[in-house]
């Protein structure tokens, strides 16, 4: 174990935050119960909000951000983990109120902890990360709600970013029909190579909401909320439902409650961050067992410690496709 490692720290002074990179030791981590040597993390667009400070992600100052964290166990007085065991972090507080991933030590609570299935490196967990684990939790989520492949087809919005790229490739390989809404019109061949059978244009979710439209879709997951998240709604089929995630377009939902009434639709509601365990670990399960890897090589790009800056102004920009993991060690 190093006496000293590299970390990325937020800090705020008189309304100002600033980034920088800096040398720590294992004496200036939170408290926990296990130490995890971090081999990866990622960047999701809630960690772009979180380094640029457009949006009240961290609640403490000063931060060490990384919403996730993949290693190995280095020291545990937790029960359930012993040194050597490969983890996995996703949520509960990490770059909020709680020291995140982009350290080489993370100190955290071993409760937190999933091990790391064995499907996948912790290079591939972290590809999947945080936006990658919501898309399994809201297949799960319509899956419960009864929208099955012989139903309709699935609509995804925000078709490039993770979340979407993830929903797309595992829907696709459990015989959904996908149609992928995208403002990129550039992505289409990589959304049809993940599995995407129709491409629409963002635009097509983006007007004025309608109280009822055309019925086109039996489910959907969507990232985007506000006036395409209710475009979405209007347009589901009699019993669909939406898996909701996602505020990249705004926390509003200018939607009519006629779906609702008259066509008996869903909004199911889908939080990353304080699943349960149970919920949690059902998730990475099926990741391990839906998730086509090569997909997931293929949507996925890896950028050292020193990159996460600009990552976090292009993730927001919605210059990125796919997933991002970040090398820790590099």
């Amino acid at each position: 174990m190093k006496d000293r490692f590299k970390a990325v720290v937020i800090r705020k002074q008189d309304n100002a935050q600033s980034t920088e990179d800096v040398e720590i030791g294992l004496a200036d981590l939170m408290n926990g119960d296990v130490v995890v040597a971090v081999s990866h993390s990622t960047v999701n667009y809630k960690d772009g909000l979180a380094l640029t400070g457009r949006a009240p992600v961290v609640r403490k100052f000063p931060m060490i951000p990384g919403i996730d964290l993949a290693g190995v166990v280095e020291t545990s007085a937790h029960p359930k983990f012993k040194p050597g065991n490969k983890v996995l972090l996703n949520g509960f507080g990490l770059s909020e109120n709680h020291y995140g991933g982009y350290a080489e030590y993370a100190r955290v609570k071993g409760d937190w902890l999933v091990p790391l299935p064995r499907a996948f490196t912790p290079a591939q967990a972290m590809a999947i990360g945080t936006a990658g684990y919501t898309a399994m939790l809201c297949v799960l989520a319509l899956e419960d709600a009864g929208v099955t492949p012989d139903k309709g087809s699935v609509v995804v919005t925000g078709a490039g970013g993770g979340v979407g790229s993830v929903a797309i490739a595992v829907l696709a390989k459990l015989g959904y029909r996908v149609t992928a809404s995208t403002g990129r019109p550039e992505e289409e061949a990589y959304l049809r190579e993940l599995g995407a059978s129709e491409i629409i244009a963002r635009s097509e979710l983006g007007g004025e909401p309608r109280a009822l439209a055309k019925e086109r879709w039996a489910g959907a997951v969507d990232s985007v909320g506000s006036k395409t998240l209710a475009n979405v709604i209007a347009s589901l089929s009699y019993g669909g439902a939406v898996a909701a995630c996602g505020l990249a377009g705004g926390l509003d939902l200018p939607a009519s409650v006629a779906p609702f009434i008259l066509r008996g639709v869903s909004l199911l509601g889908n939080d990353s961050v304080y699943m349960p365990m149970p919920r949690r670990l059902q998730a990475w399960e099926r990741l391990a067992r839906d998730l086509d890897i090569a997909k997931l090589t293929a949507m996925t790009r890896t950028i050292p410690l020193s990159g996460v800056r600009e990552a976090a102004a292009d993730i927001l920009a919605g210059k990125v496709r796919g997933r991002l993991v970040v090398e820790i060690g590099s």
